[in-house]
């Protein structure tokens, strides 16, 4: 079940416990291939074509989100923190935003259960507010990690 933590200013956090090792909720963040099948709330596309990884410090990100009804809304980032396979540290707006203005997200895995055959996640976004039941940002990613969990559990690694 996932947990959201409120503050007092613009941010929020989701936790989630993947039944997958730490390595592979990690290649699921950083592989260009795995992120276009859950990089999106359900409901919505991400083109693999869209997506680009360059996982390093400096190093840059994007995807194209597609609704059904053709809407599409382009993401971009700069990665800040890369410690494989625990600490993603990430900007989070759209291309050509100015990158000191935008959100910035942070994610650590930890190892969880026996032998580490769980991970536990603590997904943060600072920068921007978001809620259970906004039917905006909060919930768009809480859907993209219920997609992540159909995806691990699939064995789609």
């Amino acid at each position: 079940m996932p947990e959201q933590t409120a503050t007092g200013s613009k941010q929020f956090t989701i936790t989630r416990v993947f039944d997958a090792p730490r390595e592979v909720v990690w290649n699921a963040w950083t592989d260009p291939d795995e992120a276009a099948v859950w990089w999106h709330p359900r409901g919505i596309e991400t083109p693999r074509e869209s997506v680009e990884i360059d996982a390093r410090i400096g190093g840059s990100y994007r995807y194209t989100m597609i609704a059904p009804d053709g809407s599409t809304y382009p993401t971009a980032g700069v990665y800040r923190e890369i410690t494989p396979p625990s600490r993603l540290v990430f900007t989070w707006g759209s291309p050509g935003d100015p990158v000191d203005l935008a959100p910035v997200i942070s994610i650590d895995l930890a190892e969880h259960g026996d032998a580490g055959q769980q991970t536990l996640m603590t997904f943060h976004v600072q920068g921007i507010d978001g809620v259970p039941g906004d039917r905006n940002v909060y919930d768009g990613w809480d859907s993209a990690f219920d997609l992540l969990v159909e995806r691990l559990d699939s064995g789609g690694r």
